[in-house]
């Protein structure tokens, strides 16, 4: 990412955050959270997997196409994150938290 004289970064990553919850509610309509893990059920080694919930916390039926696009954009906008445990990306508020901390958000 680019800086801007300042040294500021020309997109912070809340914007940055945000856009890609936008994205993501509008590729996969009803979704309100996506998990993400290297955990893929269909593959023994690591690999990128998604899996969507909707408002009711039911499971949305997703593509392996979309599944692995959508694990992968949320993977390079958080590099930083522990991936050797899944993460659950709220689209409300474009927050990632991990899923074994997750507590009482019933989603």
């Amino acid at each position: 990412m680019l800086a801007m004289p300042s040294g500021i970064r020309a997109c912070p990553d809340a914007d940055r955050q945000r856009r890609l919850a936008a994205q993501l509610a509008g590729m996969i309509p009803g979704a309100v959270t996506i998990r993400v893990s290297l955990a893929d059920p269909s593959h023994a080694w690591p690999h990128p997997h998604a899996s969507a919930k909707g408002e009711a916390g039911e499971t949305l039926e997703l593509s392996r196409t979309t599944a692995r696009v959508a694990a992968r954009w949320v993977l390079r906008v958080w590099p930083e994150a522990d991936w050797t445990r899944p993460h659950t990306f709220d689209l409300a508020d474009a927050t990632l938290i991990r899923s074994d901390l997750s507590v009482g958000r019933g989603r």
